[in-house]
């Protein structure tokens, strides 16, 4: 249920008559000097300038007196608020009857905004005649200022003091049976929980610990029971559709791979420090690597029927984790991917050696190598092949690119292409910004990484904001030509130049395409900002 700022504009534009009484009572009413009227001194010095300043005078002391009038009609009306019960507001719950919601004691018609909800107008249909606290407990990045701004243009009236809140209306916590989550994870929002590892942390390990790899949700965690699980995987027509539980899964050929999964959303806050986007404030952590085991999704999908097919087809998943109106998260990848053997697609039920967490998708889990994590469908339910990609909001409505020019009132997602495969990636996890360093040598470490199996053959850094240039010695795994699924951390020992009281450290990674990232942040920006992967930058200062 992701709010676009598209909707926002189209909203000022419905409600634009009813907002200008309100905006008027506010500077009529308003104490602030930023807010009240400029106006030019009036000089009468001479016989000629006399008419025309009473005429002015006239005017303003007119204005005034409507003003002040307004002003009287507005405090009585915050004084008077109309009083409607619950019973009132229930009978207001289709567009016939008008649709009324509540928010703690104050009634809203939305009406005119049901259409122009970003998540859909089933999903608002849903508090229709009653309460909107049940559907913001699952969405809390609705209770922030611009929401109720919004919100408060369409105000009708307040709840009667008489008339108490039922019991049913207290509704449970949909994030309360949430996993217990590392502390020393950096949360970017607790509902749904999202959060990644500090930089330190993230590259000490080639392989990231399973309680502090990059935590990535959209919808409540379900708690899922291994024995009642099952894996629906529609079968092509004329085949029967599989259903299979997790023992099921074990009796096909296990693989094993090791993985990086990076967030589109990666160092979006860079993006944010340019020009605001939208998203969460992710920094260098919203990506970690895992050796992943599990069944390929092509044995799955030729075991119920499914083959190579000249026409474009595409792989949906869906998962089992969903809001209140039943609607699941799902993405797709193209079949031709998920068919081929060398992709190694899984369908992955461990995380390094162990059963998967419950926050990266117990019981079993989509692993798409090379590919934006937001194709890695947790706690998957269902896998089809279908003629277009999936339908999901977040596939078709989010996970895109566009150019720097494109902002909320002319953004058209139909016109871009899904994120699958990622641009490469490199930044700096010692020393941190802002951070003090000794004189003499510094050591400088980080991570590089690339989209679709491209492997990183050279890490660039500069001390000196990238006027001169030396070589990272790359770690880690040695990678497979074109199958290059993980990264490569690398590290630099370099001497500080003599008598420098700072330093701007800088890094690029250049893959086997030799690929290198942009050195800034503007020709890449974009609304989401996601793909972020710019030069990335660190301003240390240096002790003696």
């Amino acid at each position: 249920m992701l709010r676009h700022r598209a909707v926002i504009s189209r909203l000022r534009q419905a409600c634009r008559l009813q907002s200008v009484p309100s905006r008027l009572c506010i500077q009529a009413c308003s104490t602030n000097d930023s807010l009240q009227p400029q106006c030019p001194s009036l000089a009468f010095s001479g016989d000629n300038s006399s008419p025309r300043g009473w005429r002015v005078m006239g005017t303003l002391l007119g204005l005034g007196a409507v003003l002040a009038y307004h002003d009287h009609r507005c405090r009585a009306a915050e004084k008077s608020p109309h009083i409607y019960t619950r019973e009132e507001v229930r009978s207001h719950s289709s567009p016939e009857t008008r649709i009324w919601v509540t928010l703690g004691c104050e009634v809203f018609d939305v009406t005119e905004f049901v259409d122009l909800h970003p998540g859909g107008a089933s999903k608002l249909m849903l508090a229709a005649g009653g309460p909107l606290e049940p559907f913001w407990a699952l969405y809390a990045v609705h209770d922030q200022p611009h929401v109720r701004e919004i919100l408060a243009q369409y105000k009708v009236g307040e709840l009667s003091p008489e008339d108490k809140a039922p019991s049913t209306l207290q509704t449970s916590d949909p994030y309360a049976d949430d996993p217990i989550r590392h502390p020393a994870l950096k949360v970017n929002s607790q509902r749904p929980f999202n959060a990644e590892p500090p930089p330190e942390l993230l590259t000490e390990n080639y392989i990231t610990p399973n309680p502090i790899f990059f935590t990535r949700n959209h919808l409540p965690v379900p708690n899922l029971d291994r024995e009642t699980y099952r894996l629906h995987v529609v079968g092509p027509p004329g085949c029967q559709s599989l259903f299979l539980s997790l023992d099921d899964l074990y009796q096909f050929p296990k693989h094993e791979i090791t993985v990086t999964l990076q967030c589109a959303g990666n160092r979006r806050s860079e993006m944010t420090r340019f020009k605001e986007v939208k998203g969460l404030a992710w920094n260098t952590g919203a990506i970690s690597t895992a050796c992943w085991a599990g069944a390929r999704l092509c044995d799955v999908l030729a075991k119920a029927g499914h083959q190579l097919c000249e026409t474009e087809a595409h792989v949906c998943f869906e998962g089992l984790d969903s809001d209140p109106t039943g609607t699941a998260y799902g993405a797709s990848i193209p079949l031709a991917r998920a068919m081929d053997p060398e992709a190694e697609v899984l369908l992955a039920y461990e995380m390094n050696g162990q059963p998967l967490p419950r926050d990266h998708g117990f019981p079993v889990r989509v692993v798409v190598p090379g590919v934006v994590g937001a194709r890695h469908v947790k706690w998957v339910g269902k896998v089809s092949v279908e003629p277009e990609e999936s339908y999901s909001h977040w596939q078709r409505r989010d996970y895109k690119g566009f150019s720097p020019s494109v902002d909320w009132d002319t953004v058209d997602f139909d016109s871009a292409p899904s994120i699958q495969e990622l641009p490469v990636q490199s930044a700096i996890t010692e020393p941190k910004d802002g951070e003090t360093v000794q004189s003499g040598e510094v050591t400088i470490k980080g991570y590089a990484w690339s989209g679709g199996g491209r492997a990183v053959v050279r890490v660039d850094v500069s001390l000196d904001g990238g006027l001169t240039w030396q070589v990272a010695e790359l770690d880690g795994e040695e990678q497979r030509p074109r199958k290059a699924w993980a990264w490569r951390l690398w590290q630099l020992q370099a001497p500080v130049p003599a008598g420098k009281k700072e330093l701007n450290i800088v890094c690029k990674a250049v893959d086997d395409s030799y690929n290198v990232q942009p050195d800034t942040v503007a020709p890449i920006w974009n609304l989401r900002g996601v793909l972020s992967n710019a030069w990335h930058r660190v301003h240390v200062r240096v002790t003696p």
